[in-house]
């Protein structure tokens, strides 16, 4: 339920997501246990104001208390997006892979962190 404007919001997985994204699959084929955050969207009205940090410090305290030791994500490496990059290292992600999605279309770096 919300009631006013939507401001930001996160989409996760757990491991066990009947969830067909190359990303999502890449994670799957190499880790047992895991959330997985398919997007972070903050409008741009409300951006700058911390709600991606406070999505992410929730994720975490959530899949923690769930049992999860790692959360997984991906950023587009091509088209790139520095600022994700540099959020996503500033939380304490660190890059464990990319791939060439989509037909050549779009490349991404595959980041994980342990909780």
């Amino acid at each position: 339920r919300r009631i006013g404007d939507l401001e930001a919001f996160i989409m996760t997985f757990d491991q066990d997501a009947n969830y067909d994204s190359p990303n999502f699959v890449w994670f799957r084929e190499r880790y047992e246990h895991f959330i997985y955050v398919d997007r972070v969207v903050v409008a741009a009205h409300a951006r700058g104001r911390g709600h991606a940090r406070l999505l992410y410090r929730d994720l975490f305290d959530h899949a923690q208390s769930a049992g999860h030791t790692l959360v997984t994500c991906e950023v587009n490496s091509d088209p790139p997006n520095p600022a994700s990059d540099a959020f996503h290292a500033a939380l304490g992600f660190a890059e464990v892979g990319d791939a060439v999605i989509h037909g050549g279309k779009k490349a991404v770096r595959y980041y994980v962190r342990r909780i």
